[in-house]
């Protein structure tokens, strides 16, 4: 009863949280991949479409909390999966620990908890392997290990990782080292049950492959070299400052009262496992009894499927920028480490440690919550607390655009719809930008070459354009006329001075601007732009 509790009490407190917060730039990002279904894509494989898109055909709006639905059902799913694998290994209570710290986690919680991103199915197929190798690998009655069918299921649960993010390629060899490291599982690498797994694997990653062989391998040489180039990345040189800076980010995220104890317990771990194999090397000692070495495999098998990812991605950190989020696949892992140690403490300090992290989290993301919707810290707002501290210019939040509201904007401006009208396509400088005016568009308007909203071409021309070099193809709209919105964070001299050159002309039309505590937070700028001249050459 009280996994149930803990289970649905966080899916509530979720929720809360995903219909209230505004689309963040990656899932409005995200949301154009709805609209453009396909085997791959450029940054990211295909499953992310799928959990943004199945809340929105499901209902057929799109706003913040459908575009979520995939995301909160998902991660419930991942806890639970997280719950049965410590149960498996470590019994009932070690269960219970790991799945209440995942849920209090801010890292775990806004990564692939609430947003929706790559990670969501990453994270359950992730947690899905995790319990299946438990399975696998430490069956309940304890008899000599013989690789099972299941490795099959493991096998496709890696692969559907991988359709998520690419991190799941790290996952599989990670068992693999797992296995190659292990007396008891060593012969799984020669069973017949992997190498069909192998091939069950390799189908499932065959959309990944398949689009990336049409699109000369671009995913790929984006994941793993081009995008730091946006970062002036020096591959060669590793900053100390930096690697503290992505650690303490981390910290953050992971919430200092779960992190340090998560890391410390992780490292403690390793060390024992490592002093005692270099002890039976020296020293010659006998093997310990069947029941303490049959624990030493289970948390050696939760290091190796948590610690490289974990420690790798924090170690990138001293060479180039990194996302907390990068690690928290392995952080996961270990998570049931921690849970394990957890139990060996004392229950009232245990209780203390993980109430008093709910309610500091828990506090913090609602008063956060309240901030970005209501503007209760903006100066002026008529929300504000103590009359506010930070103006909207100077606050990053106010780059959180409310969709609906801006919606309702474009459907009032007659401007808008005088020119949409005319229009063949929407164009912006900023590709984040495009899915934020995919997911405002009124949906009335009809274009001059579209039927519906659905139908809605909205691209961007820059250097960056991600996947707008493939779903859409300039030299298509050579003479049709476009509805150019940008937004005031950015020059507009310097905006019309790079897309002017490839239209006829580029007239104001009007402005408009969102609302936070019944303030100007954002202000939009729509141009007609006649007659396309030359195709936008678009870097890939």
């Amino acid at each position: 009863m009280r996994i149930q509790q803990l289970l649905v009490g966080g899916l509530v407190f979720r929720t809360i949280i995903a219909t209230f917060l505004p689309a963040g730039f990656d899932e409005a990002y995200y949301f154009l991949y709805t609209q453009h279904l396909d085997w791959s894509y450029f940054d990211h494989p295909p499953a992310v479409a799928w959990t943004t898109g199945v809340g929105i055909w499901l209902t057929g709006t799109a706003t913040p909390f459908t575009m979520r639905l995939g995301a909160l059902s998902l991660f419930t799913g991942c806890l639970w999966l997280l719950y049965a694998t410590g149960r498996q290994l470590f019994g009932e209570r070690v269960g219970f620990l790991s799945c209440a710290i995942a849920s209090l986690t801010p890292l775990f919680m806004l990564s692939f908890g609430i947003l929706t991103a790559p990670d969501n199915v990453l994270m359950f197929f992730w947690s899905l392997a995790l319990y299946l190798c438990s399975r696998e690998f430490f069956p309940a009655n304890k008899k000599p290990y013989q690789p099972t069918p299941k490795l099959v299921w493991i096998s496709l649960c890696i692969g559907l990782a991988c359709l998520g993010k690419y991190h799941g390629f790290i996952l599989g060899l990670c068992l693999v080292g797992f296995c190659l490291t292990s007396a008891r599982c060593r012969w799984t690498l020669f069973s017949k049950w992997l190498w069909l797994g192998v091939l069950v694997f390799a189908v499932t990653v065959f959309p990944i492959f398949y689009w990336n062989a049409q699109h000369d391998w671009i995913s790929f040489r984006f994941q793993l070299g081009d995008r730091f180039a946006e970062y002036d990345a020096d591959p060669n040189r590793f900053s100390i400052a930096a690697l503290l800076g992505a650690i303490a980010s981390q910290v953050g995220y992971l919430f200092p009262s779960i992190a340090l104890p998560l890391w410390f317990v992780s490292f403690k771990t390793l060390a024992k496992r490592v002093h005692q194999h270099s002890d039976r090397l020296t020293t010659k000692m006998s093997s310990p009894a069947p029941i303490e070495q049959l624990n030493r495999e289970k948390t050696n098998f939760l290091l190796w499927s948590g610690l490289p990812v974990a420690v790798l991605f924090t170690l990138v950190g001293g060479y180039t920028h990194t996302f907390p989020a990068w690690t928290a696949p392995g952080l996961w892992s270990l998570t049931i480490l921690l849970g394990h140690a957890a139990k060996k403490w004392a229950l009232s300090s245990v209780n203390r440690w993980l109430k008093s992290t709910g309610w500091i989290v828990g506090t913090l993301l609602m008063f956060a919550l309240a901030h970005i919707t209501l503007g209760t810290l903006q100066k002026p707002s008529d929300y504000a607390i103590f009359g506010g501290v930070i103006s909207a210019e100077a606050d990053p939040s106010t780059g959180l655009i409310d969709a609906p509201q801006l919606r309702q904007l474009l459907s009032a401006s007659p401007e808008f719809r005088d020119a949409i009208a005319t229009s063949s396509f929407v164009v912006t400088r900023e590709y984040w930008l495009s899915g934020y005016l995919a997911m405002a568009m009124p949906n009335d308007v009809v274009l001059a070459d579209a039927d519906s909203r659905t139908n809605l071409p909205v691209t961007s021309f820059t250097v960056d354009p991600r996947g707008h070099a493939f779903w859409f193809n300039p030299k298509a709209y050579l003479g049709k006329n476009a509805l150019l919105i940008s937004f005031a964070d950015v020059s507009q001299s310097e905006v019309l001075s790079e897309i002017s050159p490839y239209f006829e002309s580029v007239t104001p039309l009007t402005e408009l601007s969102t609302l936070r505590g019944n303030e100007p937070t954002e202000t939009f700028y729509l141009y007609q732009a006649s007659n396309l001249l030359k195709p936008y050459p678009y870097p890939y």
